[in-house]
């Protein structure tokens, strides 16, 4: 085992800066501190990161570090930390390495025997967690589900038996597929909580089952970045959902769930064909045939 006992001083060392999430009274004494005494600031985009100095008056230089200069800027930051200067790395809102190319340089910086020492800070999962009324622990992060529908899909498949909650991170553009996908997987009865502009003006907390949660994806404008805590498999939930609806016809199936979210029929169709696996036009035609 290797041990680190780092003082902030002394040795070149690589800082991990938490940042604001969204409101800036949210930056602690410490990260100012630590950003203003720094001999460089790696950031994740400088542009947003002049803005946040600026505020608190740090004039420490900035270069960039962000996916796609990994290489070459990893290369730049091991090259500071071998000249003994120290290094603080920021994302753009949050803790880095999470959901962020932060921990390519940090693992590489550990095994070039540099100190990587965390400065915490802000963080969205954990604040959505905490107020989302579903179970706080255990609870597994994952991030952003794939961007690719059979991997995404795989992923939902392993996912639905953890008892655990379950937080994932989505972009505006694209929760309404993966709201989809999470209720297709998991069943519509789930709890779940969507939380989005954590900290911000805006700041909101949708909390209900994914019945509910498709519906308001489907008939609302999706803005700002969201956080989605999911209710972990409760008691063998999978089974029940996946049967419940086997013995009755797609009409009663649509009516039932109308009745149960309190949904309309075009919402209640659209469930029915995600549950069963059905093209929504089959679904449609079937129910307005025999209603």
């Amino acid at each position: 085992m290797q041990s680190q006992k780092s003082a902030e001083t002394g040795n070149a060392k690589l800082f991990l800066v938490g940042t604001p999430i969204g409101n800036l009274e949210d930056m602690t004494f410490r990260a100012i501190r630590v950003l203003q005494e720094v001999d460089i600031i790696a950031a994740e985009d400088t542009r947003n990161t002049i803005k946040l100095c600026n505020h608190f008056d740090i004039k420490t230089p900035l270069i960039s570090y962000h996916e796609h200069n990994l290489e070459k800027g990893g290369e730049k930051i091991l090259s500071l930390l071998a000249e003994g200067k120290q290094v603080a790395l920021v994302s753009d809102a949050g803790m880095p390495c999470i959901s962020d190319p932060g921990y390519d340089i940090a693992v590489k910086a550990i095994e070039a025997g540099y100190d990587v020492v965390p400065i915490p800070g802000s963080n969205a999962a954990i604040s959505a967690l905490v107020a989302s009324g579903i179970q706080t622990q255990p609870f597994t992060f994952f991030g952003f589900l794939s961007r690719q529908k059979k991997e995404r899909n795989e992923q939902l498949r392993k996912l639905k038996q953890k008892e655990e909650t379950l937080i994932f991170y989505e972009a505006p553009h694209r929760l309404k597929e993966t709201i989809r996908a999470i209720a297709d997987a998991c069943g519509t009865a789930r709890k779940v909580v969507l939380a989005r502009e954590l900290t911000k003006r805006y700041e909101e907390f949708l909390r209900g089952t994914l019945a509910e949660a498709v519906s308001w994806v489907e008939t609302n404008e999706l803005r700002g970045e969201f956080c989605i805590i999911l209710e972990g498999n409760q008691d063998g939930e999978e089974n029940q959902e996946e049967s419940w609806w086997k013995d009755i016809s797609i009409l009663s199936h649509v009516e039932l769930l109308m009745e149960k979210e309190h949904i309309t029929s075009k919402e209640a169709i659209r469930l029915v064909a995600l549950e069963r696996g059905l093209a929504k036009r089959e679904v449609y035609q079937e129910y307005h045939v025999n209603e």
